[in-house]
């Protein structure tokens, strides 16, 4: 109840400011027909004389019109009836609509004409105008109330995801913790899509980007909320291991608040202890920074614009005034550049002198435009002489701003200290040297110091408002996920030999190196759009055209349109749910050389891997790869096929064994079907889309089977007793060499973990026959093996995108762009969290293992 008297009251907040404002593209794009309409029966005032069968057009025409306004208003009276709270003010809104369509009905009638070449059927195109005025604003309104519909969805699937945390935080056993963490799980997937909806629909960059921002925070607390929940119920005794788990609450309630802010249009609460003070903050991306500050290059260009104004007004006291303040506000912006400990010698002085040469700029051109109020013609020539000067200046500044800032990031990723510290870190904690930990404590705070520098002075530079606030949660993530390091490394030190809380600070370290790379891309982002280079690249591999003799040139990429990259993506997340089922029923079987386990597992290491594909990432680079990674799929399918009907004829007759041999059957169905699809030719765009989409849909339905396949055979194996250990050297490496138990996937950043040599598809088959070596260092935040220098882009509305960009190969020499098709909607945090709270909950449940282990 208390939820829902604050979604209405942030709604009645603000009633007078989204009166007719229309936020959505979705409700934009509803508009446009009736708009065209309506567009075309007024202008047809505009001839003096029509004639009868001109007449009859327009009166179907506003026939039409009158039907489908009253269609809408039906819809719109159902969701009035289906939502009390709103049931008076659609019914009102719709009333009017439907006059509004009866208007105009009756005056496009045809008992209005007149015989054959004389007036028109409407005698005054104000009357048709007056009507077209209010139809459109009534429609608008109806629209507008349907919207809230969603926001109150929206609202509710947040407040679901507040209670499942404020749950997870009271809980002091472990069966409680699996319970808590399942069921927030569920409701994380479920704010992910209505989220990732919204992003999508809104209109605003600025909305956009602060949803984005809430978003990552939540998918990257998600991840590091299990092993941290764990390490705290582990050590219920140790403060610092409270600490790291009270700041992710922290980080994720403010996130919450944010999405709830966003939704409704409204300000931002500071969060403080998990209590939302009424305190209003000011900065951009809507979490709490330093206070409000103008970033630089807006304050360059607000000055530029009121020098360009004096060009046609007069400076009098009045635009002197405001003149001198603009160039105040701009000397303000660039004392952070100059006042910053990081910034060098050089640059600072050629700042300072710039900022100098501005002034005296500013001073002369106030001292011209006096001049020129005599009207002297050699004043007005100067005048336009200090006018370019002012701004030539203003330019220059803006440049030596960019380039300070552009020298302090490139000498803080040249040292690389971050994965230094982190080593120590690590390292220190494992030994138990409390002391080395606080050392380096120190040395990691002045580091992330400067991290935090480097994110306020290129959002000073950002010239999008999208970068503004991408950087402004680079800063904000990097000061709220620095002290749960050493928190999470202090637990360690105290407790070197738990497992869990090595596992936690590997997995906040991987949090931190995700981190430094989004702060890399942006970056580089910055720098090419201060540049001019808006266009973003598409970055082919495996093979690269050129290096290994496939093709003299780049093919040119085409972009997938929104429909095709939801469908490739909802695909894509509902094959790595089925992943998901099937990894948690394989966890159930104990036996190490159990076939059935092995080949399921490959075979959802595979569907994996192409799930990945289907959000930019992984070892899958283009289509081609996918194409050949579907083709070992089946064949693999037809092992297991053969392996469960051996299987089978151990098991005796009984209803379990019937539904065993339904489900098997339909193995090879699904395998040909796979294959069939993958033989089919493909070129251009269209054709490759269709071959892809064909080609992760019966995956799909294949893994599909197989789970239920092998939930069936454990059933039986555990009701008969049956010890199936068909082949001991198995397909693959199974338990003790891949930890499964630990983390899903588990890969490494660039320089971290790695195959021993380069993947190939020559060799492609052997990979999934053979175990997978790892060299021993730390695992990868996103679960899946990447390429030393990952690229990180920004989609078609100028804000950031978390996947690296992948290209759709097919085999005329075009290539598709997915950039990470499920970036926005589908797959954010559900890629890696529901992998969490499902698999991982029922591994802890089936297994009845410690979660020390």
């Amino acid at each position: 109840m208390a939820a829902v008297v604050q979604h209405q009251s942030s709604f009645d907040r603000n009633e007078a400011k989204t009166a007719l404002e229309i936020k959505t593209k979705s409700v934009e794009q509803t508009l446009i027909p009736l708009v065209t309409q309506i567009t075309t029966l007024v202008n047809h005032k505009d001839r003096v004389r029509i004639t009868e069968r001109t007449a009859r057009a327009l009166a179907r025409v506003g026939e039409v019109v009158s039907q489908a306004v009253e269609r809408f208003v039906a819809v719109g009276e159902t969701i009035g009836d289906e939502h009390p709270e709103l049931r008076s003010e659609m019914c009102e809104t719709c009333m009017e609509a439907r006059q509004a369509g009866n208007s105009i009905r009756q005056l496009t009638a045809l008992e209005q004409a007149c015989p054959e070449g004389a007036s028109k059927p409407f005698t005054e195109k104000s009357q048709m105008v007056r009507a077209a005025r209010k139809l459109l604003s009534a429609i608008t309104k109806v629209l507008l109330i349907a919207d809230k519909v969603i926001v109150k969805q929206l609202l509710l699937s947040k407040d679901k995801v507040l209670g499942s945390l404020q749950e997870l935080e009271r809980v002091e056993s472990f069966t409680d913790f699996v319970k808590a963490f399942s069921t927030l799980g569920t409701n994380m997937v479920e704010l992910a899509h209505l989220t990732g909806d919204r992003q999508n629909d809104l209109k605003s960059e600025r909305l956009k980007a602060q949803m984005a921002s809430a978003r990552a925070v939540l998918e990257k607390s998600t991840m590091m909320l299990l092993p941290s929940c764990k390490t705290c119920l582990r050590h219920p005794e140790c403060a610092s291991a409270r600490q790291n788990r009270n700041g992710l609450f922290v980080q994720m309630k403010q996130a919450l608040t944010l999405i709830h802010n966003v939704a409704t249009d409204t300000g931002y609460h500071v969060v403080t202890g998990g209590n939302m003070s009424p305190t209003m903050i000011n900065g951009d991306s809507g979490i709490v920074l330093g206070g409000c500050v103008v970033t630089a290059n807006k304050a360059i260009k607000d000055f530029e614009d009121q020098v360009e104004m004096v060009r046609v007004t007069h400076i009098n006291n009045y635009f002197s005034d405001k003149l001198t303040v603009a160039m105040e506000t701009v000397v303000e912006a660039t004392q952070d550049f100059t006042d910053s400990p990081y910034t060098s010698h050089d640059h600072r002085e050629r700042v300072l002198e710039i900022v100098d040469l501005l002034q005296q700029a500013v001073h002369v051109l106030i001292k011209t435009g006096t001049l020129q109020l005599h009207k002297d013609v050699v004043a007005s020539q100067d005048m336009e002489m200090a006018i370019l000067k002012t701004l030539e200046t203003a330019k220059t500044l803006k440049k030596q701003l960019q380039e300070a800032a552009m020298e302090q990031a490139g000498e803080l990723f040249k040292c690389n200290e971050d994965h230094v510290l982190l080593r120590s870190l690590q390292t220190a904690g494992i030994q138990g040297e409390t002391g080395s930990v606080d050392e380096l404590s120190v040395k990691f705070g002045e580091h992330i110091d400067q991290l935090e520098e480097v994110c306020k002075l290129f959002r000073h530079i950002a010239t999008t408002e999208p970068l503004v606030i991408t950087a402004e949660h680079n800063e904000i993530m990097l000061r709220s996920l620095g002290p749960l390091i050493l928190h999470a490394a202090r637990t360690l030190a105290q407790y070197p030999s738990s497992k869990i809380a090595k596992e936690n600070l590997d997995l906040f370290a991987d949090a931190w190196e995700s981190q430094i790379n989004d702060l890399s891309v942006l970056v580089k982002e910055v720098n090419d759009f201060c540049q001019g280079k808006t266009d973003r690249l598409v970055y082919l591999s495996l093979p690269r055209p050129g290096k290994h003799g496939t093709t003299s040139k780049l093919a040119r990429p085409a972009k997938l349109d929104a429909e095709e990259q939801a469908k490739i993506a909802k695909l894509g997340l509902e094959m790595k749910l089925i992943t998901s089922e099937m990894d948690a029923e394989t966890d159930k079987w104990e036996e190490p050389n159990n076939d059935i386990v092995k080949r399921a597992k490959n075979m959802s290491s595979m569907a994996f891997s192409m799930y990945l594909f289907t959000r930019g990432e992984g070892p899958l680079k283009t289509t081609q790869d996918l194409f050949v990674q579907a083709e070992y799929f089946a064949e693999e399918g037809k092992k297991l096929y053969r392996t469960v009907r051996d299987f089978s004829n151990k098991v005796p007759m009984c209803p379990q064994k019937d539904e065993l041999l339904t489900y098997a059957d339909r193995i090879p169905t699904c395998c040909q079907n796979l294959l069939t699809t993958l033989k089919a030719s493909t070129y251009g765009k269209s054709a490759t889309f269709n071959k892809v989409d064909g080609a992760i849909q019966e995956t799909k339905n294949l893994m599909n089977a197989i789970a239920k396949v092998v939930t069936v055979c454990f059933i039986c194996a555990t009701k008969f007793g049956i010890d199936y250990r068909r082949s001991p050297g198995g397909t693959m490496a199974w338990r003790g060499q891949r930890s499964f138990d630990r983390h899903p996937r588990s890969s490494s950043e660039s320089g971290s973990r790695s195959f021993e040599g380069q993947r190939s598809f020559e060799t492609q088959k052997g990979l999934y026959d053979t175990p997978r070596p790892f060299d021993g260092k730390t695992r990868s935040l996103e679960g899946h093996y990447k390429s030393c220098e990952p690229v990180r882009l920004m989609d078609g509305q100028g804000q950031r995108s978390s996947e690296i960009s992948r290209s759709y190969e097919g085999h005329g020499g075009r290539s598709l762009d997915v950039r990470g098709a499920a970036s926005d909607s589908d797959s954010m945090y559900s890629s890696h969290s529901d992998y969490y709270m499902r698999s991982s909950s029922d591994k802890m449940c089936s297994s009845g293992a410690s979660y020390e282990a």
